[in-house]
């Protein structure tokens, strides 16, 4: 059995290590996104298993790239968690 991937779509390259390096102690399969554009990518062609996507983010935010995964069959049924400092 393989092991759960998650993506983590995160602007702030500290924070994604962090939630990286948390997840990969945990036995997780992680995979970070440093922007919308480049998670929208890589959950095309990772079809992870869980998204973890930050809200605030320059150019496109957390929730520009929830809509633009439901856009598409195969991303539109990945489960997605908001990540937020606030």
């Amino acid at each position: 059995m393989q092991p759960t991937k998650i993506l983590v779509i995160e602007d702030e390259e500290f924070v994604r290590d962090n939630i990286l390096d948390i997840l990969e102690c945990k036995n997780f399969d992680v995979v970070g996104a440093k922007n919308g554009e480049e998670g929208i990518r890589e959950a095309q062609k990772q079809i992870p298993d869980l998204i973890l996507c930050d809200i605030m983010m320059p150019d496109m935010d957390g929730y520009s790239v929830l809509t633009e995964l439901q856009q598409q069959p195969i991303t539109a049924v990945i489960p997605f968690i908001f990540l937020t400092a606030k």
